[in-house]
């Protein structure tokens, strides 16, 4: 059943963009799930036995040039290009008459076949939410984010960079819509967006990995990072410095003539000269009057002043600038900017001084203590997990994950469903093959959860995709229509050498695992030779000549096995589409959630899996509004 929805926002945020009604994904899901019924046979088709099995003759109707030219990488950017489709997914009944054959069921239609995987994958579904859009409204009310900008590219690949920017920025603007400051990162790998999100945005964060190599290399990792940091923020001062003085030079007319009245009077009261005057102002005073997180309008030195009488200290070492030169890049609640009128200027100057100076001091001494507190744990994560049994100060808290593999996409929404101190949740899933599923037959049947399905619905429908599907769905048409090429040699290479495994040994099922012999062999007779090995057959039984046989029977068929793996791809972004609906279905289908929704974070070429589940619970709402 799906839950009510959100109670009424506080007045003085603005709501998160509107999900999708519980039942429009609903119908969505139930759609895709029909389509893919009916072309799910393709998928479900393992490579390894595309020749043995004639899998191109019993699925496909088609000369493999008319598959291959209507999926060329031009046709397919057109495709993907293409506005979406109008018709009513609802509507979809006797879709297939003319992409399938009545009598053999198989494929004569590619483009409409094309048409109809496009039709139901996620950009024509009108379930996502646009990234920019979130944006916009988390980061409404946020704080100036601190001047040392860290460069991701400087030590993170484009991929990952291009993700830990985006995802992180995502992250920190839900957490401080909710009033969070702590947060779970599972999976967290070599700590690329934990070390990010302390670093940059301040967040308590602690990175879960089940690997302890993960996790050694992420502690050396932040340590050099914590490095790196330190430099951006020794440059950010300087750029301060450079900012403060382009800004004495450039501060408007006007605001010399509102201080003029007030300085010819402390001029006319006093005998000392310009210098003297500029003397009484300390140098961290007369810095502090050309920041602008300041706006005293009864400062009693102007900007000509300061250019004149603190031109040496300007040019002294970086290390040397007073602190409060700084305080701009301090949170806005860290000093106090209202400052009342005062009668003596040169006295209060100096008490000012001296009250924002304590201000920054105390300030700086509570975010060095609590600030880029990154610590890494290594655990192996269920949707039974007790967090507290890992983390020991275990607080409010929102659950993040960059690609998490397999099951550890389902368990991350599931620990967020069950455990109350968890908010809010970000997730972004990978390796769709690794999923266990409920209705699949499995080496291990104790398991008491699986991967997929999640929702009420599929779970209702006893719905399973296999391996070889969900292989499909980690493949990325995008990349491809860009002109990524498929390894089609090396699938070409193990379909025939499975045929060589079972007309000339007999063999048709092998517990043995051939591996990556492909990048390590120099010919096909080398790839065979060294796969029997593998294998543990006997390599004397066949000879080299026979060897080469084989090879020569089904080389000029290799485009087939291309067009069918072409097919897949196309089919790919339908498969991860109901994974993704699944899952939201799933939360919304929950009692204590308030918001959920698919957000789209990265470019599909630089990172194919790239939608996001993001979720809030019902209580983090409650919470910001006390914030």
């Amino acid at each position: 059943m799906a839950r009510p929805r959100a109670e009424a926002l506080p007045e003085e945020r603005r709501p998160l963009p509107p999900e999708p009604p519980a039942e429009v994904v609903a119908a969505r899901l139930r759609a895709v799930a029909r389509f893919l019924r009916r072309v799910l046979p393709l998928c479900r088709a393992h490579t390894v036995e595309f020749y043995t099995r004639g899998l191109w003759e019993k699925m496909v109707a088609l000369p493999p040039e008319t598959v291959l030219e209507a999926l060329s990488g031009e046709r397919l950017r057109r495709l993907l290009e293409a506005p979406p489709a109008e018709r009513p997914l609802e509507e979809d009944a006797g879709e297939f008459y003319n992409i399938f054959c009545e009598n053999s069921q198989r494929l004569v239609n590619v483009q409409a076949f094309a048409l109809a995987a496009k039709y139901y994958s996620v950009p024509n579904l009108g379930v996502c939410i646009p990234l920019e859009q979130m944006l916009e409204i988390l980061n409404r009310k946020q704080q100036s984010k601190s001047n040392a900008q860290m460069k991701t590219d400087d030590f993170m690949n484009n991929k990952k960079s291009h993700e830990v920017q985006l995802m992180s920025e995502l992250v920190d603007g839900i957490a401080k819509y909710c009033g969070l400051s702590q947060v779970i990162d599972l999976g967290s790998g070599k700590g690329y967006l934990s070390s990010f999100l302390s670093l940059q945005y301040n967040l308590k964060v602690y990175g879960i990995d089940s690997s302890n190599t993960n996790t050694h290399g992420a502690n050396e990792r932040n340590r050099k990072l914590k490095k790196h940091w330190r430099a951006y923020q020794r440059r950010a001062r300087a750029n301060v410095r450079g900012q403060v003085l382009e800004e004495a030079k450039e501060r408007p007319e006007q605001d010399k003539e509102e201080c003029k009245a007030n300085i010819s009077e402390n001029l006319l009261s006093t005998n000392n000269s310009l210098q003297s005057q500029a003397q009484v102002a300390a140098p961290d005073s007369t810095l502090l009057q050309t920041t602008d997180v300041f706006t005293d309008s009864d400062m009693c030195i102007t900007n000509k002043q300061y250019e004149l009488h603190s031109g040496a200290q300007l040019q002294s070492d970086e290390n040397n600038i007073p602190e409060n030169v700084f305080l701009n890049i301090l949170p806005s609640d860290a000093v106090e900017t209202d400052c009342s009128p005062r009668s003596n200027c040169r006295e209060l100057c100096e008490e000012e001084k001296e009250r924002r100076k304590m201000a920054s001091l105390k300030a700086k001494a509570s975010r060095s203590k609590e600030a880029n507190v990154y610590s890494t744990l290594t655990s192996y994560i269920t949707a039974e997990t007790e967090l507290r049994d890992i983390v020991e100060d275990l607080e409010d808290c929102m659950l993040v994950g960059l690609h998490t593999c397999g099951d550890l996409a389902s368990s991350t929404l599931r620990l967020f469903n069950a455990k109350s101190e968890i908010k809010a949740v970000c997730s972004v899933g990978c390796c769709y093959h690794l999923l266990s599923e409920e209705h699949e037959i499995q080496k291990d049947d104790t398991q008491g959860t699986w991967g997929f399905p999640m929702s009420q619905y599929l779970k209702e429908e006893g719905w399973f995709c296999g391996r070889n599907a969900r292989m499909a769905a980690c493949l990325a048409l995008e990349r491809v229509a860009v002109g990524q090429v498929l390894p089609t040699e090396s699938l070409f290479y193990r379909a025939v050498l499975q045929v060589i495994v079972e007309e000339e040994y007999g063999v048709k099922r092998s517990d043995r695992n051939i591996g990556k012999v492909y990048s390590k062999t120099s010919s096909f007779l080398d790839y065979v030779r060294k796969s029997l090995k593998k294998l543990e057959l006997d390599e004397s039984k066949i000879s080299d000549s026979r060897i080469m046989e084989y090879f020569e029977k089904y080389k000029h068929r290799m485009n087939e096995m291309e067009a069918f793996n072409m097919l897949k791809v196309v089919l790919g972004p339908c498969i991860e589409v109901l994974i993704l609906l699944d899952r939201l279905c799933y939360l919304q289908e929950q009692d204590n959630i308030a918001w959920s929704g698919l957000v789209k974070l990265f470019d599909p070429i630089k990172s194919p899996r790239c939608y996001a589940v993001v979720a809030l619970k019902k209580q983090a709402f409650h919470m910001q509004g006390n914030c």
